[in-house]
């Protein structure tokens, strides 16, 4: 996922307006020391990034332990793309930098931003929460740990990230944006309903929301994110599409275009029979166009005609001159007889109390607890089953005995609570002690803080 690109920018601009203050107050000794830093911020804000660059050497070489003279050469390199001498730099402030410094939590967040830049996923998310001890509103930081989290798949994670951002900066673009992206994953029971209300998907004197009405929250929003309102204007025009768009907050700076459900229906039967003109232009004949798959052997068309998620992404590269589809008599990786197994193991963990879990809930529990997956699966009963080649389904264990075992399903059904406020949160001991004595359950290492028998502890 390339999120990161979205929200690179100068952000150690903010150190050198929130530095020249500091100046001022530099003793009369260091004069020399204060003008080479002020002619080296000038150059950069006239992106002499060169000159600046050897500015900020010649100021280290006056004091080599001024830390304002690292961070600012460490902002040019990282302008420049430099992120290994950037890195150097930032660290050598760290060191020199006092306690009652003000730009630890910037610096923390400066390193976020290159290890992220370099994919290095653990490292960054590291640092972004270094720089939220030192200011939990670095905004920066928040959203960097919200793409951070996002990639590893732990959606209510970055969405906690992304609306403290906002809470902060609530023009914010990106963090908005990525808000409206993991809408369907984050967003409340109430909330759901009221999006859906507002896409006259149900009738205004629902209460209560389905699955079947999450579901369809789900298909909406998806087709909206794929330029869905775009392709319907393109289609009829801007002006005639009054009754399949609806905007949200009109003539404001959160001014946004979403499908109503007709639109929805429209978009469907509209790309269903476009895709069926593409499937022709490539010999396929009519006979079979229905009856196609994807690799994985899943439809691509459903029973009205219209394209499945799979098949959204069949007609896509199908646009492109590729062929990602199967017709009826090729056959498709997974078999009947494999899913036939998969169910029955999936019935039998079932019956010895495990529930299903997303992968995004996978990757909270990692993040909530630091533990390793084999910390998971040995320790905290977390099931990985698996189903094909690189495909894994995920279980947690409900009840046991052991309260240890129980901990990855507390944690799961915490992160459900937060969008179903009706759904109960059982106990758990082992996870009360280690809050009490505000330990992790696994340390940085991924295995577990207390051994096993200091766990299970007595009320």
């Amino acid at each position: 996922m390339h999120l990161s690109k979205h929200f690179f920018k100068n952000g150690w601009l903010v150190f050198l307006f929130f530095s020249t203050a500091l100046v001022a107050q530099t003793p009369a000794g260091q004069t020399t020391l204060s003008s080479c830093l002020e002619q080296g911020k000038a150059q950069y804000a006239n992106t002499q990034y060169d000159q600046a660059a050897k500015t900020f050497e010649r100021c280290l070489d006056l004091d080599n332990n001024n830390v304002e003279a690292h961070l600012s050469l460490a902002g040019v390199l990282l302008t420049q793309n430099d992120l290994s001498k950037a890195q150097e730099h930032f660290e050598a402030a760290i060191k020199n930098m006092k306690r009652s410094s003000p730009y630890w939590s910037y610096t923390y967040s400066m390193l976020g931003d290159i290890a992220l830049r370099e994919q290095k996923q653990k490292d960054a998310l590291n640092m972004y929460q270094k720089s939220l001890q030192y200011n939990p509103a670095n905004v920066n930081s928040l959203i960097g740990k919200g793409v951070v989290l996002e990639t590893q798949g732990n959606v209510q994670g970055a969405a906690d990230a992304y609306q403290a951002a906002l809470a902060v900066e609530p023009l914010n673009v990106i963090a908005r944006q990525r808000l409206i992206v993991l809408e369907p994953d984050y967003l409340t029971d109430a909330d759901m309903l009221t999006a859906l209300k507002q896409r006259h998907a149900v009738k205004p004197e629902v209460t209560e929301l389905t699955e079947k009405d999450r579901e369809l929250f789900s298909k909406i929003h998806q087709a909206e994110q794929r330029l869905g309102v775009e392709y319907l204007k393109n289609k009829y025009g801007a002006h005639h599409v009054q009754n399949y768009v609806v905007t949200l907050n009109k003539d404001s700076d959160f001014s946004r275009d979403i499908l109503t459900l007709e639109g929805y229906n429209a978009l469907q039967k509209s790309m269903g029979q476009d895709a069926v003109i593409v499937f022709r232009k490539m010999n396929i004949p009519i006979q079979e166009i229905f009856e196609l798959r994807d690799k994985q052997g899943k439809p691509v068309f459903t029973k009205e005609s219209t394209l499945t998620e799979e098949g959204f992404y069949v007609y896509t590269k199908a646009l492109q001159g590729k062929k990602e589809y199967l017709l009826s008599y090729q056959k498709a990786p997974l078999t009947s007889k494999e899913i036939q197994k998969a169910n029955q193991r999936i019935q039998m963990l079932t019956q010895k109390g495990y529930t299903e879990i997303s992968r995004a809930e996978l990757k909270m529990l990692e993040t909530e607890t630091l533990c390793s997956e084999e910390t998971l699966r040995e320790e905290l009963g977390v099931y990985f089953l698996p189903i094909a080649k690189n495909y894994h389904r995920y279980f947690v264990l409900t009840s046991s005995p052991k309260d240890l075992k129980t901990v990855a399903y507390y944690y799961v059904m915490t992160a459900r609570k937060k969008r179903n406020p009706k759904l109960e949160v059982p106990k758990n001991k082992t996870v009360d002690y280690h809050k009490y004595y505000n330990y992790t359950i696994c340390l940085s290492d991924g295995n577990l803080t207390l051994p096993e028998d200091e766990q299970d502890v007595d009320e």
